[in-house]
């Protein structure tokens, strides 16, 4: 199955369809804050635009921070959709939103289960994915650990059926070993690695940026490296996106 769902999205039974009909779209997740979801999403968008696809993101939440990075990746404004209020108006403002959109890239706030009590998942990531019928990447900052890698991983698979967590990012690897000890731990589950970020001491989103919006001086310190790493390891996660190959 394609990481990039081209099923309806369904709100109260209605398909919710784009003029060019479902519009596929990916939910970039992780098991809390910090883990590297803005960088994931930012670099996913811009390796599909960089495939000459329109891309619309959105971000879970009231936040207005995040999506001032997404608008500077896609060149389109960022959208936020809010669960808190109306669950009935998830489907709707995401089609409104995504008009003349290929494809949209949704980053998650916090946890992917974590919403506005420790009761349910109102408002929380895993709340709009399933409100949406959208397959999650969830990004794993594996920095410290090895094979407890997997329960992690094994975890988010299995606490809600209905979340369909289609693939992994691994972020801040320590090396190439690092990185294949934690492929090797993951396979077990049956879920892809679709991608690995490697530790690098730089920070890709200064802190300074949960104080204020972004101006132009932050997004313009923040516009996407010159790395051939970093070209390469967008092209992959977009390739397993969105081709054929990637398949469970």
């Amino acid at each position: 199955m394609r990481v990039l769902e081209r099923g309806a999205v369904r709100d109260g039974g209605c398909c919710v369809m784009g003029g060019g009909g479902a519009i596929p779209r990916i939910v970039i997740a992780a098991p809390g804050s910090g883990a590297g979801k803005t960088t994931v999403a930012c670099g996913l968008i811009g390796a599909l635009r960089a495939r000459g696809l329109r891309v619309q993101p959105f971000k879970v939440g009231p936040d207005y921070i995040d999506p001032s990075y997404h608008a500077l990746a896609s060149a389109r404004p960022g959208r936020n959709l809010d669960a808190y209020f109306s669950e009935e108006l998830i489907a709707p403002l995401f089609l409104h939103g995504s008009q003349g959109a290929d494809v949209a890239v949704i980053e998650g706030v916090m946890g992917l289960f974590d919403g506005v009590s420790g009761a349910g998942e109102l408002a929380s990531t895993a709340h709009v994915a399933k409100l949406l019928r959208a397959p999650v990447i969830l990004v794993v900052d594996a920095a410290k650990m090895a094979r407890s890698v997997a329960a992690i991983v094994h975890g988010f698979l299995t606490f809600d059926p209905d979340v369909h967590v289609a693939g992994v990012v691994l972020n801040r690897a320590g090396s190439p070993h690092h990185e294949q000890i934690l492929r090797e731990a993951i396979a077990p589950l049956g879920v892809p690695v679709l991608g690995a970020l490697h530790r690098d001491g730089r920070d890709p989103h200064p802190r300074a940026r949960r104080a204020r919006c972004a101006g132009a001086d932050r997004l313009r310190s923040s516009r996407p490296r010159r790395d051939p790493r970093a070209r390469r390891w967008r092209r992959r996660l977009a390739r397993r996106c969105v081709e054929p190959s990637a398949r469970e």
